[in-house]
């Protein structure tokens, strides 16, 4: 079952590794005004993750340009934006507190995810998920379409092949949400 892979340290470092490909490809893009891309990794605190691990979730793939200071994040599928729980985390926490099971608050206890949180997270998906540019971009290729009153649950049945690699799959293609292009005017 797929809420078995967040106690899955092979699954966290299959995760880990997409991580590293993602930064590789951002890296090697390069910055837009054509200088060079230095490491630049910031802090996270990330939570739903196996203490075994937790230390190589501690940093988040990013970089820097040696000429003109542009940040440059890349895409990860570790972590979904700003949020301090794994995006793992935030697909299968959500897609399990949407049936109300008792096994969903089991997991959520197990996991200290306040139930707060998951409501959040429900509101993300129902209302804030349906509005990004990402969906509204790739919701036609969906057919039948997604009911996005069950996402993530109904976005994950969308692909194929095992719980892992149909995970692993909807993450990547959210992971254009994990990054925002940000720009700033300092009067040059």
């Amino acid at each position: 079952m797929c809420h078995a892979l967040l106690q899955d340290p092979k699954f966290f470092r299959l995760l880990l590794r997409a991580d590293q490909e993602l930064a590789l490809e951002a890296k090697a893009l390069g910055c837009s005004c054509g200088g060079v891309l230095h490491r630049a990794n910031y802090p996270r605190k990330p939570r739903a993750c196996p203490n075994e691990i937790r230390a190589d979730f501690e940093w988040r793939h990013s970089f820097c340009c040696n000429r003109c200071r542009r940040r440059t994040t890349s895409l990860s599928v570790c972590f979904l934006g700003r949020r301090v729980y794994l995006g793992l985390a935030v697909v299968l926490m959500s897609a399990r507190h949407a049936g109300q099971t008792s096994a969903a608050a089991e997991l959520a206890g197990l996991l200290k995810v306040p139930v707060r949180t998951l409501e959040r997270w429900r509101h993300w998906w129902r209302d804030v998920f349906p509005q990004s540019l990402l969906w509204q971009a790739a919701c036609a290729r969906f057919m039948p379409p997604v009911a996005i009153d069950h996402c993530p649950a109904a976005l994950l049945e969308r692909f194929a092949g095992n719980a892992e690699s149909a995970l692993l799959r909807l993450l990547v293609f959210l992971s254009p949400l994990t990054v925002k292009a940000v720009t700033f005017n300092e009067g040059r």
